[in-house]
């Protein structure tokens, strides 16, 4: 049986703009003979010429990172305190990992403008067209115009967004890990907020994410290349870093097919 890996997670990098100003990553490289001085930690004496092609010892990188920058899974902690009613919401290193390795569905939104805030009769109808009946525990990762705007200064306003009833579609039917390949689950925020500006109804901010304190779930966000899967018949592996207490962890997201 042949087996094919697709990666679906952005790298870590300094000049690509996927995050606002406040958040963005910082990688500081070091190269082979910059870490002489962490060698002598180890062996004291030994000169650069001394090892293998004069090259030094290692080379290394700092990285200021938040947990949600690049490919990460949010946990139901980053939504709300609670869930479940009240109980109090799981973090990253909480998530059972049986969510993180289960078949995937995608359902295909490049089509609606940026800014439009998917509905459950949307999702419904993506589910028919693409002939699949969701089972409990399904990976949903939804593909938006945002998929091949990476690179783009502007990625953080482009792509739909879940709603709340939307989220609670899925969920109510057991769906516990979600996806999409924009910067959030939710509209982007320059949208919802001139919705807000206009009907002063603050409920819309971060209605997807906010579902989370109903039905406790997680959801992917900035995946990439959903366009390289079919509808149904993988599998998405995405375990999260297993960080202590954390809002989100990030993961090297892969679908998996077996043909």
């Amino acid at each position: 049986m042949a087996r094919q890996f697709i990666d679906l997670s952005i790298p870590l990098e300094n000049d690509v703009i996927t995050d606002p100003p406040f958040m963005r990553p910082r990688i500081e490289y070091v190269a082979h003979r910059q870490t002489m001085a962490e060698m002598g930690h180890f062996f004291p004496g030994v000169t650069a010429e001394q090892v293998p092609g004069g090259e030094g010892f290692a080379a290394a990188e700092t990285i200021t990172l938040s947990t949600h920058n690049g490919t990460h899974l949010d946990a139901p902690w980053h939504f709300h305190p609670t869930q479940d009613g009240g109980k109090p919401a799981m973090t990253i290193d909480e998530v059972p990992l049986d969510w993180c390795f289960r078949p995937g569905v995608k359902l295909d939104f490049r089509h609606f403008p940026d800014g439009h805030v998917v509905s459950a009769a949307q999702v419904e109808a993506e589910l028919a067209r693409i002939g699949h009946s969701l089972q409990p525990l399904d990976i949903v990762l939804v593909n938006t115009a945002a998929g091949m705007a990476l690179g783009n200064p502007d990625f953080v306003n482009i792509g739909c967004g879940m709603g709340y009833e939307a989220t609670m579609y899925l969920t109510t039917r057991g769906v516990r890990v979600t996806g999409t390949d924009a910067w959030s689950w939710d509209a982007p925020f320059s949208h919802t907020a001139a919705k807000v500006r206009e009907t002063g109804d603050t409920s819309l901010i971060w209605e997807g994410h906010k579902a989370g304190r109903d039905i406790g779930y997680c959801h992917l966000e900035k995946l990439h290349n959903l366009e390289a899967l079919p509808d149904h018949g993988f599998t998405v592996s995405c375990f999260p870093h297993k960080i202590k207490g954390a809002s989100a962890g990030w993961t090297r997201a892969v679908a998996i097919i077996d043909d």
